[in-house]
This record gives structure tokens, C-alpha cells and sequence, in this order.
């Protein structure tokens, strides 16, 4: 659970604190299980969540007058982007992939390399290996490099339309 915590945004060095804290409360339970220490860590622990609480408030707030202010001054794309985000909630991700014979893959190396070979047969990429060294063809047509000349006719050219400005 701490670790989920710690990829919210409003998980800071002060959250990680009170995380120390009451893993030092939980610690001193576990060696010493007597009533103070077990109010204790029922104290630390109702106090780390009223902490979390409140941070968590607190975003929730800032993002919602963020989106407020968006809609004010109708920046339109990062209210409907702000609100998309609010909606959408918790997304899990899936880092686990089946390789050819249907084995389950949750090593990120295994995971490029069935990727790699799957869009190289996908793309019909004949025989080649790695696709990092493959030729590579694109529709624009090949230009030149400017000369030096020409560069420097560039340059007198926009020094040019500044002096005008």
C-alpha cells in the first residue's frame, strides 16, 4: 500500500515522515507488545491517516480550482484534459505479456523482445535482427546541405528584417 501511495502527486518528503513513523511504532509493537505500545500504534496510525487525508484534500482542491481557473479564462483543452484525468480515477496497468507458446512474460528485457519480434513479423521486416540498424526510407526527397554562403545570406538576410522591426 505504501508503495501505491508514493506514485500519487501529493505524496511528498513529509508523507514518507509519517510512513517512518509508523513503521518505528509498528516496530516497537512487534518487540514489545504492551497496551502503551499498542495505543501507540494506534495513535500513529490514526495520525497518519488524518495526514494522508488531508493532503489528499488538499490536492483535490487545488486540482479543482485549477480546473475552475481553466474554465475561466476558457483554456478549454486543459479543462477538458483536467476533467478526463479526474474521471478516469485509478487505471491499472498491465506489464505482463504472453510470448509465442503462451507462457506469461513480466521481465521488461522479455517484454521489448516479444514486442520487437512481434511488429517485426507484423511489418514483414525480412530477416533483419535488430531494427535499430535497419535502412530506413522516408516519402521527402533528399536536400542538400546549405553552403557556407548560403547560410550566411540567411543570416544578413533575417538580421535584415529585425533592423526593419
Amino acid at each position: 500500500m505504501d508503495e501505491f501511495k508514493q506514485n500519487k502527486p501529493w505524496f511528498d518528503e513529509e508523507c514518507l515522515g509519517f510512513l517512518d513513523q509508523r513503521k518505528q511504532a509498528k516496530i516497537q509493537w512487534i518487540q514489545d507488545p504492551s497496551q502503551s505500545n499498542v495505543d501507540n500504534l494506534n495513535n500513529v496510525r490514526h495520525e497518519v491517516s488524518r495526514h494522508f487525508r488531508n493532503k489528499k484534500k488538499a490536492h483535490l482542491r487545488a486540482t479543482i480550482e485549477e480546473l475552475e481557473t481553466n474554465n475561466k479564462i476558457q483554456n478549454i483543452r486543459d479543462l477538458y484534459r483536467g476533467i478526463s484525468d479526474f474521471k478516469k480515477g485509478f487505471q491499472p496497468k498491465c506489464n505482463i505479456v504472453k510470448d509465442e507458446k503462451g507462457d506469461l512474460v513480466a521481465d521488461s528485457h522479455d517484454i521489448v523482445a516479444r514486442w520487437r519480434k512481434y511488429f517485426s513479423q507484423l511489418f514483414n521486416v525480412h530477416g533483419v535482427k535488430d531494427v535499430g540498424h535497419a535502412e530506413i526510407h522516408t516519402a521527402e526527397p533528399l536536400v542538400p546541405e546549405p553552403s557556407a554562403s548560403e547560410v550566411e545570406l540567411a543570416i544578413d538576410k533575417l538580421k535584415s528584417q529585425i533592423a526593419r522591426y
